[in-house]
């Protein structure tokens, strides 16, 4: 049974038992208190609270989907028999649920119903055996979960576990949200399925309280769930990596698989608009592909000789080269990237090999102060030392980790943090010097300004970015919403919600009403107010972004009212339009489903 013959099962059992088929949503979540998607129910957190109606949107209370998930808890982790960072999540949900046996699939299910349908799909559909299930086993807050056992001895599982909160409790995603005790399946001792009954609300202080309406959550891990049916001893020999594997010519196993999952998991992350930085989830991006270019230098390097201490470029070129191979194997697996531009893929992940030329001096250096550590018989690899690879070197951690561990040697990661915290404090101090403390909004990793000249362009980009939206919603209809921006010296970026390619006749249209506002030389002002007044100007805002209680709203034009482009907005800004010059529209791209992106630049 292949992995695609799962995929198919699963949607189609639930299909036919009344359930909604949902797309996978973006890996950037809508909930702002989060940095990715890591669960197949963050999309579907509003109908479980009651904030959306499941019977007016999907035509049901019950809804099943495959979702892309990533979770970096444990990226240390990754390279044993069943870790990951990306993976996908087979779910089914229920809404809205109260009390009472339900009349029809329209008053929603819970327990009784998810325990069975989960039973059913396993030994039936797949004809796998369940060696045993958990269910909660209760505390001081919330009662031990005996309605669940009775349900599975009923259907035959005899084998029953109980648990407490850090198994047999889920949630919620962020830093609050629905939440529930849960009943877990396990076959050949492996955990494939988890059920969740969210009958509680956690909020940020961890208190609970009842749900007005219970709902079902359930999350089965492809990856784990693709082994035990392939009858695997590891998710790496499935037909989910097995041709990805062969394409990484390493001679460690364990860095094969990271290598593996990095790069698929970083494409997947480029596929849904993020790119390489040094904040939030581009963060995340960077860390992984840096630790796989550092692995695949260090093997690669061989007959590659020094010159003065920097990388040549022929190295830079086999990994580069590697990283094709293994770039287009990972996108030819995945049913998520099939109209992804690979070459777009390339070039962002070649930056990060061009960025580090330093790799082979690092290893080395790196490993002559480990050598010499052991030669002065220490136990702990110096933080401070440690420190000073990471930020001058650009040596990832993870590296630095995995060489100090390899030899024995401990590592003080708190000591660390202290540095590198220490190192924060010192740049912002310096960065808001220089800037004069006038909100560059670099918190936000939407600007990235590094001197005055740059930040001349991203003052100009970043005007231009909220005509580009004012012009989008007029040529394209106001139903489009924004998803994400990026702005550098360089270009700025832009995703909104779209459902098809824009024709060049609409690209041109976009263009021509930008640059025709910018000839206009509108005045560029700003007005700050609570924010309930400011949503009442009809001023645009990003609805995945948290506002405080009061905004500036940055408006295009004489006045606010007759305002041509209105948008709540941090700054700064052009004083006026006609300082941005000709705006150049250089790319329009899909970067996930129902989602497009545009790149701008100044000519």
């Amino acid at each position: 049974m292949t992995s695609s013959d799962i995929r198919d099962k699963f949607l189609k059992f639930f299909e036919e038992r009344g359930h909604k088929i949902v797309p996978s949503s973006s890996l950037i979540p809508t909930d702002p208190s989060v940095l990715l998607t890591t669960a197949g129910m963050q999309q579907f957190k509003p109908y479980f609270v009651g904030k959306a109606d499941p019977l007016k949107d999907f035509g049901s209370k019950n809804t099943a989907s495959i979702q892309k998930c990533f979770r970096t808890s444990d990226i240390d982790e990754v390279g044993d028999e069943s870790h990951l960072t990306f993976f996908e999540m087979l779910g089914n949900f229920s809404f809205g649920y109260k009390s009472g046996e339900p009349s029809s699939l329209r008053d929603g299910y819970f327990k009784k119903e998810a325990i069975a349908y989960a039973h059913e799909f396993i030994t039936k559909e797949l004809g796998l055996k369940i060696d045993y299930v958990s269910v909660f086993k209760g505390d001081s807050e919330v009662p031990k979960d005996e309605e669940s056992e009775k349900i599975w001895r009923s259907l035959g599982v005899k084998e029953i576990k109980y648990a407490g909160r850090e198994d047999n409790f889920w949630g919620p995603t962020g830093a609050e949200g629905p939440c529930g005790p849960t009943t877990e399946i396990y076959i050949n001792n492996v955990e494939i399925w988890n059920i969740v009954f969210n009958e509680y609300y956690m909020y940020p202080d961890k208190h609970l309280e009842p749900l007005k309406q219970k709902g079902v959550d359930t999350g089965m891990g492809l990856e784990r769930l693709v082994m035990v049916a392939q009858n695997k001893k590891n998710i790496f020999d499935t037909d989910l990596f097995e041709s990805l594997i062969n394409q990484i010519y390493l001679g460690d196993i364990r860095m094969k698989r990271i290598v593996a999952d990095h790069i698929r998991a970083g494409v997947h992350l480029i596929a849904d608009g993020v790119e390489p930085s040094n904040k939030g989830r581009e963060y995340i991006l960077r860390r992984l592909l840096r630790r796989t270019i550092f692995h695949l230098a260090d093997f690669l390097k061989t007959d590659v000789q020094l010159h003065d201490g920097v990388t040549p470029p022929e190295l830079n070129k086999r990994v580069n080269d590697a990283l094709d191979r293994v770039i287009d194997t990972a996108v030819s697996l995945s049913p998520y990237l099939r109209t992804l531009d690979t070459s777009y893929v390339k070039i962002i992940i070649s930056k990060e090999v061009g960025k580090s030329v330093d790799i082979l001096k690092s290893i080395y250096e790196l490993r002559r102060a480990i050598e010499q550590c052991l030669q002065n018989d220490k136990e702990v690899f110096p933080s401070d030392l440690a420190f000073k690879f990471s930020s001058s070197y650009g040596t990832p951690l993870d590296f630095i980790k995995d060489e100090v561990r390899k030899v024995g040697l401990k590592f003080n990661e708190k000591r660390f943090n202290e540095e590198f915290k220490k190192h924060q404090e010192i740049s912002r101090a310096g960065m808001e010097k220089k800037f004069g403390g006038h909100g560059l909004v670099l918190n936000t990793g939407e600007l990235k300004a590094g001197s005055e000249e740059e930040l001349n362009k991203v003052l100009r980009l970043h005007t231009a970015t909220h005509l580009l939206q004012r012009a989008l919603r007029e040529v394209l209809g106001p139903e489009i919403k924004q998803a994400g921006s990026d702005i550098t010296p360089e270009r700025t970026r832009f995703d909104f919600s779209f459902p098809r390619k824009m024709t060049p006749e609409e690209i041109k249209k976009v263009e021509d009403l930008v640059n025709e506002k910018i000839k206009e030389d509108l005045p560029v002002s700003f007005k700050e107010m609570p924010k309930s007044d400011a949503e009442k100007t009809g001023a645009l805002y990003f609805f995945k972004e948290k506002y405080p209680d009061k905004v500036k709203v940055y408006y295009v034009g004489k006045s606010l009212e007759s305002a041509w482009s209105k948008e709540f907005c941090g700054g700064p800004h052009v004083k006026n339009t006609g300082e941005i010059g000709h705006f150049k529209i250089s790319k329009e791209e899909s970067v996930g489903a129902g989602l497009r992106r545009v790149r701008g630049v100044l000519e």
